[in-house]
Order: structure tokens, then C-alpha cells, then sequence
């Protein structure tokens, strides 16, 4: 069974080392996503319906909202992943337009080629996750590294628009979808059909789904259950309330629902992840 070795939170989001042995559902972050192989056998991620090779010598990119999945070949033995969801406010501080990472093409492809760097980089990161895994300021220093690598490789950031012209060009968002928007990130737990939102906002709900998925790239339910993933992450992470109530305020009447959704998202059970966000200390400091 897939499960977390170590993980990683702060301000610049999360980082989680993963042993995997089993898929992901399709699913979306709200971060810049990156994921880089430190051990075991090559595999693979399905982005956009499109398979994305996670090996030696490639790394899976995803921006912000992106649909993917884990696509695990059973046959193959489990794959160790540095997976990293880096906050753009963070990544802000080492490069002005490094704050669009949450743009939609920040990375204009999903699989890049890594430097021996890049694959050093990883591995001692990892390694020092593993091996002290309190040592916060080294983890913060060797991930902004590894990040600035990664950035500088992957992504053409000079490009990125800065000006209020170009943000004022962007479309805006139809109202009634950000007002279901803001239900759904207000309590998510508290949407229980998306057709009963649809109609409460004055959409059929075949326009909807359609009009939603075109203003945010991914479908209502996959933006639902983001909201419900990073709740439940802090959830876990940080409290101390039973994973049934966590459930039941996230909208699972059944507690092995609840589980069965974070293992198939987060890729490890919420008493998994819980137990190894203890062993590290979250207080990164803001680089400077």
C-alpha cells in the first residue's frame, strides 16, 4: 500500500516523499506541482489524458489546477517520489514573476528533461528529509535550490505578464461561477449535489458543468474535492480531532469513505500521513 515516508508543510506548501504502489485518482492542486523520481522503478502520471514519464531522467510538471492522476502499473514494483506543491507566494521571493506558478502555463510542458543537478538536488533533499527529518532550515534551504533549478529548467518565467494591462485583459469570471466558487471554498463540506448548486445559482445543470470547467480548467467536482483535500491536509496534519469528525465536517458520513478519498488523493491513509507530518518541523522561514 502506497504511504508518506516524510512531509514536509509551510509557507511554501508542502512536500511530501511518497512510496507508491497503487493509482491516484484524477484530481487538481491549486500549486505549482512537481514531481521527481528518487528511487525505485520508472512509472508514470496521466495529465490531461495524456501519459506523462516520471524515470531517471524526466520529471512530471503540472501547473496550478491541472488535472492529473497517478497511473501505477501493478506489475512494477513501488516508485519512490519527491512530489512538491510549492506556493507562488513563496516562490515570489526569490524571482518577482516567479508568483505565476499558479498560471494555467506556467510550465509549457508536462514532462521535462532533468540535469544531473536537478537529480542531485532531489536526492539529497530527500535524503535529508529522511535522515533528520526536524532539520527545517536545511530542508527550506535545499528545496528553495532545487526549486531555482527546477524554475529556471522548466519554466519560461521572463514571459510571464506583470503589468495591470495585462492582468486587466484577462476574462472575468461569469458571476453565478464565482458565486459557486466562493460556496465551495467556503464550506465544501456543505455541498452535497452539485446539481441542487446548479440550480441554486440559476443554471440547468448541463450549463453548469460546462460553463464551470471552461472558466477554471477542471470540472466542479474535481475543483470540490481540492477544497475538501487541502482542508482535510491541514485537518490531519495539524489536529487532533478523529478522522471521523474530520470526515463528517468535509461531507463523508462514513469514515471509511473519508479515508479511502485521502489515501486516493494525498496517496497515503490520513493516520499514515498524520503520523509522519509529526516527525518534521514545519517552521520554514520566508527566504531572504
Amino acid at each position: 500500500m502506497s504511504n508518506a515516508l516524510r512531509i514536509a508543510r509551510g509557507r511554501f506548501g508542502r512536500v511530501a516523499l511518497l512510496h507508491m504502489d497503487r493509482p491516484l485518482v484524477r484530481h487538481a492542486h491549486p500549486h505549482c506541482h512537481v514531481l521527481l523520481k528518487v528511487e525505485g522503478a520508472d512509472t508514470q502520471f496521466s495529465v490531461r489524458d495524456r501519459l506523462a514519464p516520471l524515470t531517471d531522467e524526466s520529471a512530471v510538471l503540472i501547473n496550478a489546477w491541472e488535472p492529473h492522476a497517478y497511473a501505477h502499473d501493478q506489475a512494477r514494483p513501488k516508485t519512490v517520489i519527491l512530489a512538491l506543491y510549492i506556493e507562488p507566494q513563496w516562490l515570489g521571493h526569490f524571482r518577482p514573476n516567479w508568483a505565476a506558478s499558479h498560471a494555467p502555463d506556467f510550465f509549457a510542458s508536462n514532462v521535462g528533461s532533468i540535469t544531473p543537478d536537478i537529480h542531485s538536488r532531489t536526492r539529497t533533499l530527500a535524503e535529508a528529509m529522511v535522515k533528520d527529518p526536524n532539520s527545517a532550515e536545511v530542508h527550506e534551504v535545499l528545496l528553495g535550490e532545487l526549486m531555482v533549478a527546477v524554475i529556471e529548467r522548466f519554466a519560461d518565467w521572463r514571459a510571464m505578464p506583470h503589468s495591470i494591462r495585462d492582468l486587466a485583459a484577462r476574462p472575468l469570471l461569469d458571476f453565478r461561477i464565482r458565486k459557486a466558487v466562493e460556496r465551495m471554498k467556503a464550506a465544501p463540506g456543505e455541498i452535497a449535489d452539485l446539481d441542487l448548486l446548479a440550480t441554486d445559482i440559476g443554471l440547468s445543470r448541463a450549463h453548469f458543468f460546462r460553463l464551470f470547467e471552461t472558466s477554471m480548467g477542471v470540472t466542479p467536482r474535481v475543483f470540490l474535492n481540492v477544497q475538501r483535500l487541502e482542508r482535510a491536509v491541514s485537518a490531519v496534519a495539524d489536529g487532533t480531532e478523529s478522522f471521523a469528525a474530520i470526515g463528517d465536517q468535509l461531507g463523508f458520513s462514513v469514515p471509511a469513505h473519508f479515508s479511502r478519498f485521502f489515501h486516493d488523493h494525498a496517496g497515503s491513509s490520513p493516520s499514515n500521513f498524520r503520523t509522519v507530518s509529526r516527525l518534521s518541523g514545519d517552521d520554514f522561514e520566508t527566504p531572504r
